[in-house]
């Protein structure tokens, strides 16, 4: 089959993404394989290009697809041939920029019914990082409580904004800081939009709130931990998604301030509670269906080439993506 696969981790000034021919995928026990219809690029990509070596023959990058099951394995249950699905699916094996995907059902679901595998693509890994770092943990939601997402028109924030007027009855201030990615954040639901590149208490100030209940850090979290303490309530929540080398949180504990790491391949990489993500996944589907939330695909790029990979990681690199990148494979 075709797949786009590199040997050694690289830079994009050295990008080494290339074209080539493997066998399907064998299927494990609890596998399907999908022949995937479109995927979406997203910065977990781009790190594990740059750190990750081959220790087979080649590293497939891609953790965010849609497509239609080919076969099954022997202790697959729930799905049949030909049910279109969608998923992130697993760091520790071979992803998504290929024709085929061996993928554990249990992290997968049914497509929503009324969106394109184009569409589809663009939600489940940012879906399940939203969902597992702000419902799952079981966060008290009011109307009283205001939940500051940073970095509200990337992938994750934009879907977070989503599920969270959608899930609770909280205020939502999303960070944003071009009229453009403004413009993406009101669109999605935010009742406040600040910008991050201001100091976030004096942002917050115009808008007569001294304290947030929840702080979602979904990129650049170092450059915002000394400002957190100061505008998360006593027994306030950080939670963060991103990679900061350093996290001193030290000057947390004066408001008893908890901190919560979201990282949505813990699950499968662990083998820890993995079917709860097929089931958040298949609550997202019917909450597109019911009109409740939307795909937040922005960028369509037709045909899985090099040359595209790159486009890609580039736009991601470079901080000028909104929403999410998807490339269509038909």
């Amino acid at each position: 089959m075709k797949a786009l696969g590199y040997k050694k981790a690289h830079t994009l000034a050295d990008f080494e993404i290339s074209e080539i021919q493997i066998p399907v995928p064998k299927l494990k026990p609890h596998d399907v394989l999908v022949k995937v219809k479109a995927l979406a690029i997203n910065p977990v990509d781009i790190k594990i290009r740059q750190n990750r070596n081959a220790s087979g023959e080649y590293v497939i990058l891609g953790w965010d697809a849609a497509g239609v099951i080919e076969d099954l394995g022997t202790d697959v249950h729930g799905f049949a041939k030909g049910d279109e699905v969608y998923y992130a699916g697993d760091l520790n094996r071979d992803g998504s920029y290929a024709e085929f995907q061996a993928v554990d059902h249990r992290i997968i679901a049914k497509k929503p019914h009324s969106l394109s595998f184009i569409e589809s693509a663009a939600l489940p890994l940012t879906s399940l990082t939203a969902w597992e770092a702000l419902l799952e943990r079981r966060f008290e939601y009011t109307p009283e409580t205001k939940v500051l997402v940073i970095g509200g028109a990337g992938g994750v924030g934009s879907i977070a904004v989503q599920l969270l007027k959608s899930e609770t009855k909280a205020k939502v201030i999303a960070t944003a800081s071009r009229p453009e990615t403004k413009a993406w954040c009101e669109k999605w639901g935010a009742d406040h939009v600040i910008d991050h590149r201001q100091n976030l208490a004096t942002e917050l100030a115009k808008l007569d709130i001294k304290y947030v209940d929840i702080i979602f850090g979904t990129t650049h979290s170092a450059d915002y931990l000394t400002q957190i303490p100061g505008i998360l309530k006593p027994f306030g929540h950080f939670v963060l998604i991103d990679d900061p080398k350093v996290l001193d949180i030290a000057a947390f504990k004066s408001k008893s301030l908890s901190v919560h790491w979201e990282f949505m391949f813990a699950k499968s990489s662990h083998g820890y509670k993995m079917e709860t993500q097929g089931h958040i996944l298949k609550t997202v589907a019917h909450l597109v269906d019911s009109r409740k939330i939307q795909s937040t695909g922005n960028t369509v790029l037709k045909g899985l080439t090099p040359g595209h990979i790159r486009q890609a990681h580039q736009m991601i690199e470079n901080g000028t993506s909104i929403g999410k990148i998807v490339i269509s494979i038909d």
